[in-house]
């Protein structure tokens, strides 16, 4: 190492978020540009462990001690040689990840974890500039130098399904993504904010992809969705025919208003390969009085429109928070990306609820290190303003003569733990109800698993106990020739994670083309985080 004595002197130095006030006049990214002195510094408080837990905490197999000692030597090129080894996408990963990395930094025991995360992101930028040509930052593409000529076809457009997408096409065969909305990205266009990451950052990732030789098709759900895909109110659901009906049909459907159908089986029939890789996209609903009021939605029905927006391919939102009350029920990532887009459209105030009580500040002592810390985390948007209530339930939502939504009550509850084994409940607390205004109310209360009707009734894969897509040992579904990735079938999750399942599902598609495969396989299907 280059100074192996430097988390001795040097402390964390986190990067600077761009004043507040600033900040909500826009949807540029949060944060201010990291100095490259400090990133060198930074880099190199690793501190050369014998047994790096970091890469335990990371999926993917991140070299993290060798790139943060080449950034701390200033041979920026090797860093990024390194990092791209095992990250596709570590312009994403650098700004999205929660960083399990540095919940598992040895130096995180005594002190303050290493950067890793801010590393990971500056050495990206930095490759994407150095590919650039007239000064435009532009990514080099690495096409194949053969072609096998097999045919695969996967099936959506997020984390994994790019991941799978680019590791084939490089090992050389034909592989078309097909995506049901807009534009290509998934999760990463229309469920992040603009403020989190800026699409010009995927775009220039599609890029290169387009450039090394994948294909992409918009606007092209496969399988026919039935109808009641969601259990959403009549109100709500689309007309029938429309991809995606059950959900919005307009710009917050997770389908284009134009998209065309593609049967399932013909899919199959016309590929040597399918790849299932789109998502859990089932949204966990609200079953209390009111739900069918006005102004009560999902929060991706809510985010889409609002990227649609920030891309111009909308000139305003259906649904948006400028002078409203909003409540956000659901006190995670999702929530948190709702409410810094409510801030950015001007409400007048904002709640977050969440169910379970405040987290401590520091590790507990059955949350011991190197596992994922359980504690209080303030993102951007917390720091924007708006309320955060811990241990409450929502009971009823109340509207008006026109049914709309005008406010919500709720009530405190305690988790009491089973007598004995896992599990326990919430129970309400008497006398402890309150009311909020609401005009506007986000359901952000996580996902339980993909969609059923459509694509999978129509390929007859089979599901585990959780709803997701059953997968074997080398993520094949009972289906031959079908494999599935991603939050498909692990369930929702971390993008770190979505990309090393789809890295590990290409290694296997490749390895059921030609026998044998030299493409990495950072993890086996079903593996769990370190907890």
């Amino acid at each position: 190492m280059g100074d192996p004595r430097a988390f001795l002197s040097l402390g964390r130095h986190d990067p600077r978020r761009r004043p507040i006030e600033l900040r909500l006049r826009d949807w540029h990214e949060v944060y201010e540009p990291f100095p490259p002195e400090t990133l060198q510094e930074q880099a190199s408080r690793c501190m050369d462990c014998g047994i790096p837990f970091c890469h335990e905490g990371c999926p993917l197999g991140n070299l993290i001690p060798e790139w943060n000692d080449l950034v701390h030597r200033g041979r920026m090129a090797d860093a990024a040689a390194r990092l791209e080894a095992t990250n596709n996408f570590p312009e994403f990963t650098g700004r999205l990840c929660p960083a399990p990395c540095e919940g598992a930094c040895v130096l995180g025991i005594n002190s303050d974890p290493v950067l890793i995360k801010q590393v990971e992101l500056e050495v990206a930028d930095w490759s994407a500039r150095a590919g650039g040509r007239t000064g435009a930052a532009r990514l080099e593409a690495r096409p194949p130098v053969a072609r096998t000529g097999k045919r695969v076809a996967i099936v959506g457009s997020g984390p994994a399904g790019l991941a799978a997408a680019q590791q084939l096409t490089r090992a050389g065969h034909h592989v078309v993504v097909y995506e049901r909305a807009e534009r290509i990205g998934g999760l990463l266009r229309y469920g992040i904010p603009e403020y989190k990451m800026e699409k010009a950052i995927l775009d220039r990732r599609l890029d290169q992809m387009r450039r090394e030789g994948t294909i992409f098709r918009t606007r092209t759900a496969v399988g026919e969705p039935g109808p009641g895909v969601l259990p959403d109110p009549p109100r709500e659901t689309g007309p029938a025919g429309v991809p995606g009906s059950g959900r919005p049909a307009g710009p917050g459907g997770p389908s284009a208003p134009d998209a065309v159908v593609v049967p399932a089986a013909e899919l199959l029939a016309q590929s040597d390969v399918v790849i299932l890789a789109g998502g859990s996209t089932r949204p966990r609903d609200l079953e209390v009085p009111g739900r069918n009021l006005d102004g009560v939605h999902f929060a991706m029905d809510y985010l889409k429109p609002s990227n649609l927006v920030c891309e111009g391919a909308l000139p305003a939102s259906p649904v948006s928070a400028a002078d409203k009350h909003v409540v956000i029920i659901g006190g995670g990532d999702t929530g948190a990306d709702c409410l810094g887009t409510v801030h950015r459209q001007g409400a007048k105030s904002v709640y977050q609820l969440e169910i379970l009580p405040v987290p401590p500040q520091v590790r507990a002592p059955s949350n011991p290190w190197p596992t994922w810390p359980v504690i209080l985390r303030s993102s951007s948007a917390h720091e924007e303003g708006g309320g955060r209530l811990f241990s409450v339930r929502t009971t009823e939502l109340v509207g008006d003569e026109q049914g709309h939504v005008r406010s919500l009550q709720l009530t405190q509850v305690r988790y009491e733990p089973a007598p004995s084994g896992p599990g326990g409940r919430f129970v309400e607390v008497a006398g402890r109800e309150a009311g909020l205004p609401a005009d506007l109310v986000l359901i952000a209360m996580g996902f339980s698993g993909p969609e059923r009707s459509g694509l999978l009734s129509e390929l007859g894969v089979d599901l585990d106990g959780r709803g997701n897509v059953a997968v074997g040992p080398d993520f094949s579904t009972n289906v031959e020739g079908v494999l599935a990735c991603g939050d498909m079938a692990r369930g929702q999750s971390l993008v770190v994670w979505a990309i090393a399942e789809g890295r590990s599902a290409a290694a296997a598609a490749d390895r059921y083309l030609m026998g044998t495969s030299a493409l990495p396989a950072p993890i086996a299907a079903g593996q769990l985080a370190l907890r």
